[in-house]
């Protein structure tokens, strides 16, 4: 007789981790034992918490949780690599930001996470023929979380948003994967023409705080734009660019800015 196949069950490192650390949170701060029981330890997926996580911020007397957690579940059920980015998501942010020392620390505390999440869902939304429900959920992450991304946007995995105060992208856009980005960020258009109007960021790119990147335009894989540039034309691969207007001010410094998170430039700009 031939031996039983063994039985295996999904192994999800960061879905483990993430619960391990929010048992350890209970127990460290029982005040905050109900809100991490109710957004991670009650749930059996990483999915699942999403969800629950997304109807809480979202949700006002326009629209219930009941319902949004309703689509966030479709959502994730439908599409398996909505959960996949946001692992990603969380990766990033616990490898990029100093003041990240957990995986759940994102997923309870930090909004530029959240909102990413947010828009991936809006994202599905649109992609789904359903733009006036997208539009809805782009509006409640400009109201809650202060960022702004067109539900029509195209965003990779991997994704830092630090502070992720007053980001906005723009409907063409197009963001790689392992993009890092600080607050105060715009990838716009130039004025009111139609199309396809807005940058199109390489992966691996760093843009510092403040940067406005306008126009049609592409910035090369693994480049740097410095805090405050405004970046009117195309970025060649691995650069640094500065000023009003940005210029080629020398190579990105190393392989992977956008994970190294190195802000500071050497020479005269």
């Amino acid at each position: 007789m031939a031996e039983p196949k063994a039985k295996f069950t999904s192994v999800d490192p960061v879905w483990q981790r993430v619960r391990q650390e929010a048992a350890d949170a209970v127990r460290d701060e029982p005040l905050l034992g109900g809100v991490i029981h109710a957004s991670l330890l009650h749930h059996s997926t990483l999915e699942r918490a999403l969800a629950y996580r997304f109807s809480q911020k979202l949700a006002s007397s326009e629209m219930s949780e009941q319902i949004l957690r309703e689509i966030a579940d479709d959502a994730y059920a439908d599409d398996p690599e909505l959960g996949q980015a946001a692992r990603a998501d969380i990766m990033a942010v616990y490898d990029r930001d100093p003041a990240c020392h957990r995986f759940l620390q994102p997923i309870l505390f930090f909004k530029g996470f959240h909102a990413i999440q947010a828009y991936r869902i809006g994202h599905w939304l649109w992609t789904h023929g359903r733009q006036d429900m997208a539009y809805f959920v782009q509006m409640r992450v400009s109201e809650v979380f202060s960022v702004d991304i067109h539900p029509a946007a195209r965003i990779g995995k991997g994704i830092m948003i630090d502070h992720a105060h007053a980001i906005v992208i723009g409907e063409t856009a197009v963001v790689g994967d392992n993009v890092s980005m600080l607050h105060s960020v715009t990838l716009g258009g130039t004025g009111k023409e139609d199309g396809d109007r807005h940058p199109k960021i390489g992966n691996g790119v760093l843009i510092g705080a403040g940067a406005k990147v306008l126009g049609n335009i592409e910035v090369g894989y693994c480049s740097r734009i410095a805090a405050g540039s405004v970046v009117l034309s195309d970025v060649p691969h691995n650069t640094t660019v500065a000023g009003v207007p940005a210029r080629v001010i020398g190579e990105a410094g190393c392989s992977q800015p956008s994970i190294t998170m190195d802000q500071l430039i050497s020479g005269e700009i």
